[in-house]
């Protein structure tokens, strides 16, 4: 496991899946039933009574969302000159992230190295204590015939640093609501209008956020929610992002785009979500065609 070529797609691996996975520059949560916050706003935000203006609004499309536990999801996602992917499958979210999604890398320098493994396309798979990524024959060949790469969360953390937890939190927090939480983040959210998506009839809601005034006016969001989604975006090298989200009747998210200056060039995604509710299931891959993340960068030169 010497290759300089299988080492660093390992890493790049875990660097796009964490800035991009299903949900660009998402942030972590806390557990349910212990979110904080106000109270009285969440109580109302539940009741479907609170279409008043976009922050209560707002408030019921993070809610319900959170509490559909799963759903279908499809992206595509472009990152300067680094990447374009999309992506394709279904993720849960009741305990941590589960599910199976299909990546392909379209484009940038991740494309050309996956190319050099004989394959810009994987499978990953999400499960409470790792992410799985199945790679191709070519890569099995220089990788002791292994054809999985396992991502161990804490194995992130411990290699990695500051850096590390950043990529173990956003693996763990992919979830369709964060997006919702960066617009009540942005303090200046605003209702754009009625709009179709993919049939459906849908509110549209924009805003920006300026990472470095990231005050949560009239939010309801926690201290604790502010500071940790500000840490996660300064992580990702994110100083402005724009936010729109769609939401049907049921406040339900059904397309989000977010668009972004990072610190190695403009940053956009767009996410549609369907079939809230969806069975999810993900299978651990056999060991003995699995290489931990820990073992390739073994002896990597620091970065």
């Amino acid at each position: 496991m010497k290759s300089t070529t299988v080492r660093r797609v390992a890493l790049s691996i875990a660097v796009t899946a964490a800035l991009t996975g299903v949900a660009a520059c998402s942030g972590s949560d806390s557990p349910k039933g212990s979110r904080g916050g106000d109270k009285a706003a969440d109580d109302k935000a539940g009741d479907g009574t609170n279409k008043a203006g976009p922050i209560a609004a707002l408030r019921s499309v993070e809610k319900n969302t959170d509490n559909a536990d799963s759903a279908k999801v499809e992206s595509t996602t472009t990152m300067g000159t680094m990447m374009s992917m999309k992506a394709d499958g279904a993720l849960g979210w009741d305990d941590g992230i589960t599910g199976t999604v299909t990546i392909t890398y379209t484009g940038g320098t991740m494309s050309d190295t996956m190319r050099q493994l004989g394959s810009t396309s994987m499978e990953a798979r999400y499960l409470p204590d790792a992410y799985y990524a199945k790679m191709g024959d070519k890569f099995a060949e220089q990788s002791g015939g292994k054809h999985w790469i396992r991502y161990a969360y804490d194995d992130l953390t411990d290699l990695a640093g500051g850096s590390g937890a950043y990529l173990r939190d956003q693996m763990q927090n992919t979830t369709p609501n964060q997006s919702v939480k960066l617009l009540l983040a942005s303090g200046d959210v605003k209702k754009v209008g009625e709009e179709k998506v993919r049939g459906q009839n849908t509110t549209h809601y924009s805003g920006t956020v300026d990472v470095a005034d990231l005050a949560g006016r009239n939010s309801n969001l926690t201290k604790d929610q502010l500071a940790d989604m500000k840490r996660q975006l300064e992580h990702a090298g994110v100083t402005t992002e724009t936010v729109d989200i769609w939401v049907n009747d049921d406040d339900l998210l059904v397309k989000k785009t977010e668009k972004g200056e990072l610190a190695t060039g403009s940053m956009s995604s767009t996410a549609y979500y369907s079939d809230y509710g969806v069975e999810v299931s993900a299978e651990e891959p056999p060991a003995s065609d699995t290489a931990d993340f820990k073992d390739l960068m073994r002896n990597q030169p620091a970065a």
